[in-house]
Formats: C-alpha cells, structure tokens, sequence
C-alpha cells in the first residue's frame, strides 16, 4: 500500500478516537466552574429544597433522572434527614437539529473524487454542479435537564406515598449505577 495513504489513514482514525473520547456523559457532580452541566440545589424552606441536574447531549433521560433522585438524597442526608418525598417532578427535553453537509458529496479539488456526470452552468459544462443542490446530513440532538422540589422528613418514610424515598437506600442503590468525575 501506499505510505501517504496509510499515514493519512492512521492520522484519521487517531482523530476521530479523540473526537469519540470527548463525547462522553455528564458526570455527576456540580454545575458550574466552567460547564452548565451537573447537579445544583436551592433551599427553599427549612425542609424543603429544589434539586436540578441539567445533562449533555451524551446523557440519556435514565441517567439525568437517576442523578437528580441520587442529589435530592445526598442534600437529605447532609442536612440531617431520613427520607425526602418528590412534591413536584419534571424532565424536559430540548432538542435541536444539526445539518453537515455530507464530506462525501463535493471535493472540488479531486478530479478522480464527485459525481461522474456533468451539468451545464453560467455558460459552461462543469462536473462540480448540481441542480438538485449539495446533500446534508441532519442530526437530531437531544438534551434532558430533571428538576424535583423535595420535601424532607425524620423517622421511617410515609408508608404507602409512592413519591417517598428512603434517602440512604437510594445512596446505596443509584450511587454505584451515576456516572462520577473522574
């Protein structure tokens, strides 16, 4: 094989394991300190508290909600507490579209590289023209930021509130399964 084309090649596929290297999920942590992305609390009463958890493009709704629930019980045990229930809850999903224009379709610098018929435009036949226009991709991006108003308690949780949660059982349970910054 060719050696230009291989170190060509080699360059490449080095490139796109970079790429793939910085698409990872949100880590759990807070947000802020240069990224919008992570955990963050407000109080709002002496029990009560509003927990956020705001993902990247990379991290799946499981995992967003998964976080806000771990917070939400963290927030419960630092502050004294046994269990917290969920009084309001939601997740919304923002999505965007992105359009790039397919790498393959034009290489005006390549004789031997694009479409093999010609088209006639401004005056001459040219092998670079297409009337049905240049071809994209389009990608749809997806992005989930939970947020729950909790309510916290002392004692065992209420028995039968489908919204209440055991605080450290939720620590143990969702605690190994969230992402952490390394």
């Amino acid at each position: 094989m060719n050696p230009r084309f291989l170190k060509s090649a080699a360059v490449l596929a080095s490139a796109a394991l970079a790429l793939s290297a910085c698409a990872t999920a949100t880590p759990y942590g807070p947000a802020g300190y240069g990224s919008r992305y992570g955990y963050s609390e407000q109080r709002i009463d002496a029990d009560r508290y509003r927990i956020s958890f705001a993902g990247n493009s990379v991290t799946s709704r499981e995992q967003v909600e998964m976080a806000l629930l771990l917070r939400a019980a963290e927030v419960t045990v630092q502050n004294g507490y046994d269990w917290f229930a969920t009084i309001e809850r939601a997740t919304d999903r923002d999505v965007r579209y992105q359009a790039t224009p397919d790498p393959f379709y034009y290489d005006r610098y390549s004789p031997f590289w694009g479409p093999r018929w010609r088209y006639y435009r401004r005056g001459y036949w040219s092998p670079w023209y297409d009337p049905f226009g240049p071809d994209f991709d389009v990608r749809e991006i997806d992005r989930y930021e939970a947020t729950a108003e909790i309510v916290m308690g002392r004692g065992p949780k209420p028995a039968g509130d489908p919204n209440a949660f055991d605080a450290r059982e939720v620590i143990d349970n969702l605690g190994p399964r969230v992402p952490r910054a390394m």
